[in-house]
């Protein structure tokens, strides 16, 4: 694999930011690792870090690149800041970024990565997993699928005890006045909701949550209410909480869900 580190311009952020992005070789002289670049367009994985963190937190804390390797996937990893990838209401439109501007950079910076939704799935951990179920369920027509691990999935719980998080005019800041979060564009609840009411695309669904994690019983709610929607869900639970070395192990079984065969996928 190739690791690549870009600062790249963004006209819909304003500013410079940057990504890490893992690109498939044709490799068989490395010690312990083999890698296969394939013949066509490369299969993109958008892969989102959660709140404390940025677009280096995958490689530091996890062995992505090895595991990319072995799948012959190409990894976006770009930097959300604190963002939760939303149209912030006092900020930047980290949402319009993710899903419509990064996708056009990245394949015209790497013409390989394919252009097909159905070769462009999204993943994400804690902040990142909300922020790739929102790309699933608000973008279906650029992801087919997506995965949240440990996601915060109800910005409505977070909006009934804003009185106790240390930065509430932050999170007003993302999501505009606590009394219009409920149904909003940036509710998954209703963000599921919405989609299932129409006769288009709907994106395949990957879930896992710790039983310990202090996010589990909002996963649970956004699992059922997925489920009675009839969404293609694939949901894990095991016991963990919220830290990086079941993030780890569970970024792998997100590579082995994923449809990384041929072009019948």
């Amino acid at each position: 694999m190739a690791l690549l580190h870009v600062d790249f311009f963004s006209d819909v952020l304003g500013m410079c930011t940057a990504m890490d992005v893992i690109l498939p070789e044709t490799t068989s002289g490395q010690i312990g690792m083999e890698g296969q670049a394939g013949e066509g367009r490369w299969k993109t994985l958008y892969l989102l870090h959660g709140m404390s963190d940025d677009h280096t937190i995958w490689q530091r804390r996890t062995s992505i690149e090895r595991y990319a390797t072995e799948k012959g996937i190409a990894v976006v990893m770009p930097n959300g800041h604190l963002s939760f990838y939303t149209d912030m209401a006092v900020g930047m439109d980290y949402f319009t970024f993710l899903t419509r501007e990064l996708p056009a950079i990245c394949r015209s910076f790497f013409p390989r990565m394919s252009d097909r939704r159905e070769d462009t799935f999204v993943a994400g951990l804690s902040m990142g997993g909300y922020g790739a179920l929102k790309c699933g369920l608000r973008a279906p027509e650029v992801f087919s699928c997506a995965a949240a691990l440990s996601a915060c999935t109800d910005i409505c719980a977070l909006a009934d005890d804003l009185g106790n998080q240390p930065y509430p005019d932050y999170f007003e800041d993302i999501f505009g006045p606590q009394q219009t979060w409920y149904g909003s564009f940036n509710d998954l609840f209703r963000a599921a909701k919405d989609l299932s009411a129409e006769s288009g695309l709907r994106p395949k669904l990957y879930m896992w949550c710790g039983t310990e994690d202090f996010l589990f019983q909002q996963n649970v709610r956004m699992k059922r209410h997925l489920k009675r929607l009839k969404y293609d869900l694939t949901w894990e639970q095991s016991s963990g909480d919220h830290q990086w070395k079941y993030w780890d192990q569970k970024i792998q079984t997100v590579l082995d869900w994923l449809p990384l065969g041929g072009e019948e996928d």
